[in-house]
């Protein structure tokens, strides 16, 4: 067997050589991410292998779990960008399509990795090149033809014609298959699209100072015959004898223009559509109208194109930042797999230097229906709810189960709902763990991520006895993460959030807010469970209070002296409504069911996530970029949860 994405070349001595060494250190890029992957009990770091934060330092792509369609096509763009020979190791994923057909499959366990890895050495020892490599294009990336009216440019088709509008002949122009990239997409609006490269204006040059001729006030050689945006610099066209009348051509009193930056948004990611701070400088103040720039001269300057245009000048009128510093914005996309942040996440920054000015958050899971069909029998809908939030299934999985009791009038027991409360309580811990590791990853304390990595794997599926023997090492990493000098620097009076902002969780009550769905439980009361706030509202405050909650956790636990993950009710045929609300890791979720002869035919979803990724644009505003990526990171988003 050869690998799908082998090198182009001959089977050598030396390459045999070559192949073999690079199937004993296999630098591997982990899908959706290494936090999901923990999450779902695997130990990567235990497997011999060498986890790289981006795909251009890897060889291998392992894909853990089903990859929801949202993130199928940035998963393409990734294997697209590991250099060859590549390898994908597929764990319990199913169909990976556009991705090609992954190199080996293997269960989703640990021993199913194990296993897949050492199949996958002897594929790529023994076929890591080949005569006839085939080519791999990532469906984004592709490049297809479309047509535009040169006159219209609103005006796109997918075959040759005419416009509708003026009549003339339709003129082709490049973009992505997908509506990405490019030169705009039939999703961007016309006022976004760029103008389409020269057509409107190669035919008029000659007609520079004919009736109605419009120029570019940056760029004089830029001549149309009608309205339109610079190809050059993408500000809009003025007409001839005005731009003349006014100096320069660069008048503003009566002639707004949009920045040059608008250019960006029209050769940009299609997953931000251009710039979210998009600059008017119409009516610049200190400017008639007529009297240009006064700080222009006619007489030529070596060295300085004619009509240059200071950056002073193409700022002015701008915000400034916190450092009193105007400079243009541009658009920086992160994720759906930056280490660091939430995986299958996709967070915009618009930077104005290196300071936030505006952000937009999304996720890129997608928003599945709770219930799959009409109706569905009561554990296929709980099996479903937990396996959509793989970060947090355990709890997903009582909420449904309580939904389901509540819509049946059954009492599950005292006993269970102790064993559930401590089941809820070791996903919190192991959540908590998983955050800390991410978080360490991101500020560059990889002790941090280590140690809270294993932690976690260590606690997530162990008995009572199992996290009792964990305790004291938990305790001693919280314990030193509270007092580490360094990040009580990093994290102090970062993304402070106030009491007036709705939060949900940890993040509300890390600044003294007190919502907890496990106030006022009375099998948590029996445990000693007590609200755990701290002050502040920022983003050392929320890590302070994850570490409270841990060994909070750890109490709850040793008090209940049972771990029970709840069993789905016996309904039988029972009609009726319920609700029910928990306290998961991130915070308070809600489940509204409603039961039809035994079958769950309705149900609505609330989630913290929801409610939390509202304050990406709080948390960042005016943030230095590293700042920025830390405050997203210490919301702990799920974007699973994400359903608005």
């Amino acid at each position: 067997m050869t690998l799908v994405g082998a090198r182009e070349g001959a089977m050598s001595g030396i390459r045999r050589a070559v192949a073999a060494a690079m199937a004993r250190d296999l630098p591997a890029f982990v899908l959706p991410g290494p936090s999901v992957a923990r999450a779902m009990g695997l130990d990567l770091s235990g497997s011999h292998l060498r986890l790289v934060g981006t795909p251009r330092h890897a060889n291998l792509l392992i894909v853990v779990g089903p990859l929801p369609p949202g993130l199928r096509d940035a998963a393409a763009v990734t294997y697209a960008q590991i250099p060859r020979p590549r390898a994908i190791l597929a764990l319990g994923a199913g169909d990976i399509a556009p991705l090609p057909d992954a190199d080996v499959s293997a269960p989703l366990t640990q021993a199913g990795l194990h296993s897949g890895l050492a199949d996958l050495r002897r594929v790529i020892a023994a076929g890591a090149f080949r005569a006839d490599s085939g080519e791999f294009n990532a469906p984004a990336l592709e490049v297809r033809v479309e047509y535009t009216c040169p006159m219209h440019p609103e005006i796109v088709r997918d075959a040759p014609g005419d416009c509708p509008k003026c009549g003339m002949t339709l003129v082709p122009r490049e973009t992505a298959s997908d509506g990405h990239g490019g030169h705009g997409g039939h999703d961007m609006p016309p006022e976004d699209r760029s103008n389409p490269a020269d057509h409107a204006h190669a035919g008029h040059a000659a007609d520079a100072g004919g009736a109605g001729a419009y120029t570019c006030p940056m760029h004089p050689e830029v001549v149309s015959d009608a309205p339109g945006k610079c190809p050059k610099c993408g500000m809009f066209l003025v007409k001839a004898e005005e731009g003349e009348s006014h100096g320069h051509g660069h008048g503003h009193g009566g002639h707004g223009h949009e920045h040059g930056s608008e250019a960006h948004g029209a050769h940009g990611h299609g997953d931000h559509g251009g710039h979210g701070k998009q600059q008017d400088h119409s009516g610049h103040d200190g400017h008639d109208g007529h009297a240009g720039h006064g700080g222009h001269s006619e007489a030529a300057i070596d060295g300085i194109e004619p009509h240059f245009m200071s950056m002073v000048e193409m700022t002015e009128g701008q915000p400034r930042s916190s450092d009193g510093l105007q400079m243009d914005w541009i658009e920086v996309p992160f994720g759906p797999f930056f280490p660091g942040l939430p995986a299958g996440l996709r967070l915009t920054l618009t930077l104005d230097g290196d300071t936030v000015a505006g952000s937009e958050v999304r996720s890129l899971v997608g928003r599945a229906e709770l219930v799959d069909g009409p109706q569905m029998r009561v554990a296929d809908f709980v099996e479903r709810l937990a396996a959509m939030m793989p970060l947090s299934p355990v709890a997903y999985r009582t909420l449904a189960c309580a939904a389901i009791e509540e819509a049946a009038s059954v009492d599950p027991g005292h006993d269970a709902r102790r064993g559930r409360a401590a089941a809820v309580e070791r996903e919190r811990i192991a959540s908590h763990l998983n955050w800390l590791a991410e978080f360490g990853l991101q500020s560059g304390f990889l002790w941090l991520a280590a140690r809270a990595g294993a932690l976690q794997l260590a606690v997530q599926g162990a008995d009572v006895a199992g996290i009792a023997a964990q305790a004291g090492a938990i305790r001693r990493l919280t314990r030193r993460v509270q007092a580490a000098p360094l990040m009580r620097m990093r994290l102090r009076r970062i993304a402070r959030i106030g009491k007036d902002t709705p939060a949900s969780g940890p993040v509300d009550r890390a600044r003294g807010g007190g919502s907890d769905a496990r106030t006022g439980d009375p099998t948590l009361k029996d445990l000693g469970f007590e609200t755990r706030v701290r002050n502040g509202g920022d983003a050392l405050a929320r890590l302070r209070l994850r570490c409270d909650e841990i060994a909070q956790s750890l109490d709850v636990i040793a008090a209940a002296g049972r771990i029970a993950v709840p069993q789905v009710p016996d309904v039988d045929r029972v009609s009726g409504e319920g609700a029910a609300r928990i306290e998961t890791p991130r915070g308070a979720a809600q489940l509204r069911v409603k039961l039809t002869d035994g079958r769950v035919v309705e149900a609505d979803l609330d989630t913290p996530s929801d409610v939390n990724i509202a304050l990406v644009e709080t948390v960042t505003a005016q943030q230095e970029l590293g700042d920025a990526l830390a405050a997203v990171a210490s919301l702990d988003l799920s974007p699973w949860e994400v359903r608005g």
